[in-house]
């Protein structure tokens, strides 16, 4: 028995030799390239979607080196307290920090990579940033060979010249300028303390992101210090965090193109890559934007915009491509250094009559024909409430076809409460109007566009009207790509039929009579069928044109607000003292199309399922057509949506809900 003991213990030992004296075997193979070669820092950069013509890039390397001995010791002992404690007493590798980190993760503790500040500086200067076991293990032989040729103080001043700090900087020195706006050697405690925070996860510890999480770093950092005996405790109470510098804007990102490079880059940070992915892997992204079309959508704006009275004036556009969902142009801004809001993604405004589609598709679904009549008196009261049309004009009976065509407000409110508000809602959701849209609530106002949503959001609504009924995702990437070209994402349009083909067959030919015959006549394309939908909120506060052909879906918006950031009246603005959706909008969107579709053949939509002659196109107004002159009845003109409103109610520019909402019949 005694002997099987000691067999086994042999046995161990000759295993332990042996794999010892292949690991040494190992290091001692390991070539260290030398520190002026390394170069594995690279910028990502962003195509325009032919995947050759580059549109931008993020993550130029910006890196200054600096003696060890120049700088402040407070600065290396706090990168030493919150990176590698025990550095001084390893030889690259540290087998307790390794256990330790397993322990702590399979816990569920906060994650912890067990590296220590020679690995770390292996990986950064010589390696990729991939997470593969034949990386971990070349970075592990690599740390013990560096500390056989190189002495602590040279890996730590390497380390500090190399390691990433976030905002594309790399090294104390370029760390020290972009967050403090100062020399490395000039950086006093605190904010010594700040930059060996961040170095952990430094998209996750800035201030200008997570300031709570990155405060609660910089506090872990100087309790270490204390710990460790580098600072004193009376001088830890006394500390405050720094002030920081807010993110600088690179002028890559000046003009309308820097919108297009902040919808990219927060695409991939939805999609799981990091800041640091971003700044240092060289990612190839190709996005889904055409450079014509945004050339086209940019000229359209300046040209068909407004060129007077201008100020506090927002454009929005975005145009995306039915039955995928990409993203091919978008017009966010006029600059993007000077104004960090997307008026195309992120901005929001009133949608008008934009949404009475909404409502008609709610009623084709429900057997309600284009060709019923409807009430279109003006005005007309339900419950508590006056509806009037634009201009006052009032219709005794009007078939529905021509209701859309005119925009007839006191048809709609009566639809959207015969088929209910809550379909009408339905309808907006399943098209692709985000459920969270702001105001976006199932009362009687719903059908006048009393939701604000973003342009993105009504143009991919709209083009689940131009691809038949089918909704799609958007997306403003195509593939993602590795510095060495292996695929790391493919955009998959995820397509969900929504709506029923005949029915969309209805509604696109009621949009296509609403431009060709209605109020979004100025946004007409010769030779090309186009269907779409003006909207036009009260007191013009704000004036929208969303339309499509089979290939695109464009939604385009003017909204107007103060020097406080309130929403007021466009009136006046371009010298128009009345700002519509068939005014600005829709000329912008036609300007746009017409150059886009210049030497397209012309695609037609299919013909409408459910309605009997369509020959005659231009549907004029019926005879029994009355101008309402009733002075001091509604004394100010209406715009195309107009508004539910209470003569006893308080001036307001919000519309207020209609409760309890009973349907009203309809007239046969």
């Amino acid at each position: 028995m005694r002997a099987r003991a000691w067999l086994f213990l042999l046995f161990v030992v000759l295993v332990g030799a042996v794999a010892g004296g292949a690991f040494a075997f190992a290091v001692q193979r390991t070539e260290i390239p030398q520190a002026s070669d390394v170069a594995t820092a690279q910028a990502t950069v962003v195509y325009w979607d032919d995947g050759t013509t580059e549109l931008g890039r993020f993550g130029e390397v910006n890196r200054t080196d600096v003696a060890l001995g120049q700088l402040p010791t407070h600065l290396p002992a706090a990168v030493l307290t919150a990176e590698d404690r025990d550095f001084f007493a390893h030889t690259g590798f540290s087998p307790t920090a390794i256990a330790r980190a397993i322990v702590n993760n399979l816990r569920g503790g906060p994650t912890q990579g067990g590296s220590t500040i020679t690995q770390q500086y292996a990986k950064n200067a010589f390696l990729t940033q991939d997470q593969t076991v034949a990386r971990k293990a070349r970075e592990l032989l690599l740390a013990v060979k560096l500390e056989t040729l190189a002495s602590k103080d040279i890996i730590l001043e390497r380390y500090l010249n190399t390691i990433y700090f976030g905002r594309g900087t790399y090294g104390v020195q370029a760390a020290a300028r972009e967050y403090f706006n100062k020399d490395a050697a000039d950086l006093d405690v605190s904010e010594a303390a700040f930059l060996a925070a961040v170095i952990r996860s430094p998209g996750n510890y800035d201030p200008d992101f997570n300031f709570e999480q990155a405060e609660s770093r910089w506090n872990f950092v100087l309790d270490g210090m204390v710990a460790e005996q580098v600072l004193p405790a009376a001088e830890r109470e006394g500390l405050r965090f720094p002030k920081v510098r807010a993110i600088g804007l690179r002028q890559e990102f000046a003009g309308t193109r820097g919108y297009l490079l902040e919808t990219v880059r927060q695409q991939l940070y939805d999609l799981g890559f990091s800041e640091s992915d971003l700044d240092l892997r060289g990612l190839r992204v190709t996005s889904t934007f055409n450079r014509e079309n945004q050339r086209a959508l940019v000229k359209a704006v300046n040209d068909q915009g407004p060129k007077g009275d201008t100020t506090g004036v927002r454009v929005g556009a975005v145009s995306v491509r039915p039955g995928t969902g990409e993203i091919v142009a978008l017009f966010g801004g006029e600059d993007y250094l000077t104004n960090q809001l997307n008026n195309a993604t992120q901005a929001t405004a009133m949608a008008g009559s934009t949404f009475k589609p909404f409502a008609l598709v709610a009623a084709l679904e429900n057997d309600i024909s284009l060709q019923s009549k409807w009430d279109g008196r003006s005005p007309r009261r339900f419950f508590d409430y006056r509806v009037r049309n634009y201009g006052n004009f009032s219709y005794k009976k009007i078939p529905l076809l021509q209701a859309t065509v005119k925009s007839v407000n006191t048809v709609y409110v009566a639809l959207g409460l015969e088929v209910g508000p809550s379909a009408v809602k339905d309808v907006a959701v399943r098209a692709g109007l985000p459920a969270d849209t702001p105001g976006l609530l199932d009362n009687a106002t719903i059908v006048l566009g009393s939701a604000s949503p973003t342009a993105l959001g009504m143009a991919n609504a709209y083009a689940t009207f131009a691809a038949a009924g089918v909704k799609s995702e958007t997306s403003a990437i195509k593939e993602v790509r590795g510095a060495n070209g292996g695929l790391l994402y493919q955009f998959e349009p995820r397509k969900d039929r929504v709506f029923q083909t005949d029915v969309m067959a209805d509604l696109n030919f009621a949009l296509v009579q609403s431009v060709s015959s209605g109020t979004g006549a100025a946004a007409s394309v010769p030779g090309h069928q186009v269907a779409g939908k003006t909207g036009t909120t009260d007191d013009d506060m704000s004036a929208w044109f969303v339309g499509y052909t089979p290939e695109l879906a464009t939604a385009v918006f003017l909204s107007r607000q103060n020097a406080e950031g309130s929403p007021i009246s466009l009136k006046g603005v371009g010298g128009l003292g009345s700002v519509t959706g068939g005014t600005f909008p829709a000329r912008i969107w036609g300007a746009y199309m017409k150059e886009v579709l210049a030497d397209r053949p012309p695609v037609a939509f299919a013909p409408p399922a459910n309605v009997g002659d369509t020959t005659d196109t231009d549907l004029p107004l019926p005879d029994d057509v009355v101008e309402v002159t009733e002075e001091g009845l509604f004394p100010e003109t209406t715009p195309d949506n107009a508004e539910i409103t209470d003569p006893l109610a308080p001036p307001s520019n919000v519309i207020p809900p209609v409760e309890p909402v009973v349907p009203l019949p309809v007239t046969p």
